[in-house]
């Protein structure tokens, strides 16, 4: 028989009261300026709508044809009504930026505060600036009604597969995920098909809740079909459940 007794120090069984009373203040100054984001976002953005998060690589230069292919999606749909969130950073977040700066409706840049990260893009009607990044994470996706991902790296994919997670366990609202470009995902979606949905670990639907186009000029068509019945309105239930992001 194994012995599971095992000792689980905690914050109380510090007891030096010194240390103790130091560790609890850093403590609660974290989670006060946690909290701090989670409110400025919501009172920023929460009457932002409908807006459309869009992903994409930091490190391409606007000579890039990504980069000018962002900023028509993004001019395509803010004169179409949405507000654009990106990450507020260079490369295909400064486009995102940039071609809803320039189109009817806001840009919005979510700023995350990174150790050699190069300054806040100049195309942002409504700056905020994070220092979590989960607390970031909950706005790009509380707060849009579609994502458009480019291509990019792991950040991108880490906010790829977020928002197929909280959509695929039912912790988030079902949304429009368009990836733009099916040269650079077609690879991906393949080994999803191959390898995820051969061995068991997601469903053969679960891929529908992504969908494909290299057409920039329809990323706005797609969304709109999307709510066409339905609307842009969030119902009782989904916003119930975006209280728990």
């Amino acid at each position: 028989m194994l012995d599971h007794q095992k000792n689980i120090p905690t914050l109380r069984a510090i007891t030096a009261q010194e240390q103790a009373t130091r560790v609890k203040a850093r403590e609660s100054w974290h989670l006060w300026g946690i909290i701090s984001e989670f409110v400025e976002a919501a009172e920023r953005l929460a009457e932002v709508r409908p807006a459309v998060s869009i992903f994409g690589s930091a490190r391409l230069t606007p000579e890039s044809p990504l980069y000018q292919q962002t900023a028509i999606i993004a001019r395509t749909l803010s004169d179409a009504g949405f507000a654009v969130i990106s990450g507020g950073g260079p490369g295909l977040m400064e486009a995102a930026n940039r071609g809803a700066y320039e189109g009817r409706s806001p840009s919005v840049g979510l700023n995350i505060e990174l150790p050699f990260e190069e300054k806040g893009n100049p195309y942002q009607d409504i700056s905020l600036r994070f220092r979590h990044f989960f607390a970031r994470k909950v706005a790009f996706v509380k707060y849009a009604s579609a994502y458009v991902v480019m291509p990019g790296g792991f950040g991108t994919l880490d906010e790829l597969t977020e928002a197929l997670t909280l959509i695929q366990t039912g912790m988030g609202r079902q949304i429009p995920i368009i990836l733009v470009g099916s040269a650079f995902w077609g690879g991906l979606l393949q080994w999803f098909k191959d390898r995820l949905v051969t061995d068991g670990m997601i469903s053969a639907k679960d891929l529908d809740l992504m969908q494909v186009v290299d057409d920039p000029l329809v990323v706005a068509e797609i969304i709109f079909d999307f709510y066409e019945q339905r609307g842009f309105d969030q119902g009782g239930d989904e916003r119930e459940e975006l209280l728990y992001l």
